[in-house]
């Protein structure tokens, strides 16, 4: 039976996959396992959203089945990921519920737990919710069902957390923020102006219908536009729910989630928070990011794809810093989980406390053009082992030595082998990873 929880909760077409029925059956299910209240009277939960359109009524659903459990429920209303995350902590709540898709299209939504304190479940909690679902539950009844409250300051709160964050003002800044129709679009520029920069807005009114669409974290064009029309020092692109950042330097250029963690990585080595001068980041993290790191003294540590990998390398040795190519960054004294409103205040303040364009901070690192090809129909079991295949690689990785890198990765949920190759130059990554695409395409057998 496949596994109802992801690698980052349950996730599905609205309505289809993920129905009110069954968003009513995990709340149920995850308020007997998280609700076990040691502070409170009864289980708390902290439950918001981004503005698709089915997060109403998955929302509602969720809602009533809370409290039909017994847990009184925190409703936020339309929030970034983080900032549930946050209040779980800061509200002292029992475990939050985050209603989104992130950076998915807009008829695809999702649900997400946070445990108390703000931090993501792990397997075997999620694992004990799935089995609970379905299961024969002695509901409370008279005054000891759960009450449902509005909380208006909320996005307040989070904004005033960000604000804390900051360590410099942003004042003498312009920076468009690309908020993808998406849960950011209020707060978002909030932030980013509390902290003194003057604010340019795009894709900053959601419908319920566009979150996403052609805009964001995932389709960086129109971002690049503005900042050029404008003549913004920089812009930053945050996806649906905002645990993502992307910047954009003054001549348009992307500045991609390597290069940010760098800048970070090094800031907070200067600043002394960069605890064991150690940053956490995934195996597809560009060789030019690793050589920067070396040459700036900075241990580098390696986890699998996946931002819940980094958060658990980063919680088991107490590391300050971590994140991956796509923009999630996590910054562990302010956040316990990918912040993008946060990533953007820190980069600006890095850019006003050090007079330094982003485009020169970026300049630390050099990014090796980086090829990925995805080879669909193949055994990802026979890819680990053919002897023939491993010859390939070890022959990739001897043209390319020092100056290169070659990564085959199965995937963990379809018959697919990435094949990603990191050269000097654009041309040998592509020669190079076509010989090993077909490679692969060669001498693993196709599934049965």
């Amino acid at each position: 039976m496949t596994r109802l929880f992801g690698t980052d909760g349950v996730r599905g077409l609205a309505n289809r996959d993920l129905t009110a029925q069954l968003a009513l059956e995990l709340a149920i299910a995850a308020a007997q396992v998280l609700g076990r209240s040691p502070v409170n009277a009864r289980g708390k939960a902290v439950v918001g959203r981004d503005p698709r359109a089915s997060g109403e009524f998955l929302e509602n659903a969720v809602c009533a089945g809370l409290a039909s459990a017994g847990i009184d429920v925190l409703r936020v209303g339309v929030l970034p990921t983080p900032a549930i995350a946050f209040l779980t902590a800061e509200l002292e709540a029992d475990f939050g519920v985050m209603l989104s898709a992130s950076h998915n299209p807009m008829p695809d939504n999702g649900i997400k737990f946070f445990a108390r304190g703000g931090s993501k479940l792990g397997d075997a909690v999620e694992d004990e919710i799935e089995g609970l679902l379905g299961l024969p539950f002695e509901s409370p009844i008279g005054a000891d069902v759960g009450r449902i409250t509005d909380l208006a300051d909320a996005g307040a709160r989070y904004v005033g957390h960000l604000e804390s964050a900051v360590p410099h003002s942003l004042a003498g800044l312009r920076i468009v923020v690309d908020c993808a129709n998406g849960a950011a679009s209020a707060v978002g520029p909030q932030a980013y102006r509390q902290a003194g920069a003057e604010v340019i807005e795009i894709h900053n009114v959601p419908d319920g219908l566009n979150i996403n669409e052609d805009c964001g974290s995932t389709h960086m064009g129109d971002l690049q536009a503005a900042v050029v029309e404008h003549s913004a020092d920089f812009g930053v692109a945050h996806d649906g729910d905002a645990d993502r950042c992307l910047a954009v330097d003054a001549s348009g250029e992307l500045v991609d989630g390597d290069e940010i963690l760098a800048i970070l990585a090094i800031a907070m080595r200067d600043a002394g928070t960069l605890r064991a001068d150690t940053v956490v980041a995934t195996v597809m993290s560009n060789l030019g990011f690793r050589l920067a790191m070396a040459q700036s003294g900075i241990e580098f540590v390696e986890t699998g794809v996946g931002d819940r990998y980094v958060l658990e390398e980063m919680r088991a040795h107490n590391y300050s810093l971590g994140g991956e190519q796509s923009g999630h960054v996590i910054v562990s004294d302010f956040a316990t989980t990918g912040d993008g409103v946060l990533t953007g205040l820190l980069i600006g303040a890095q850019v006003a406390a050090s007079g330094v364009s982003l485009a020169g901070l970026a300049a630390v690192m050099t990014k090796l053009p980086q090829v990925l090809i995805n080879v669909r129909g193949v055994d990802r079991i026979a890819s680990k082992n053919d002897p023939q295949l491993l010859d390939s690689v070890a022959q990739a990785e001897a043209e390319l030595g020092d100056h290169g890198r070659v990564l085959l990765r199965p995937s963990g949920t379809e018959p697919v082998v990435r094949v990603m190759v990191e050269a000097p130059t654009a041309q040998q990554a592509q020669q190079v990873a076509e010989n090993l695409a077909s490679a692969v395409r060669t001498f693993v057998p196709l599934d049965s």
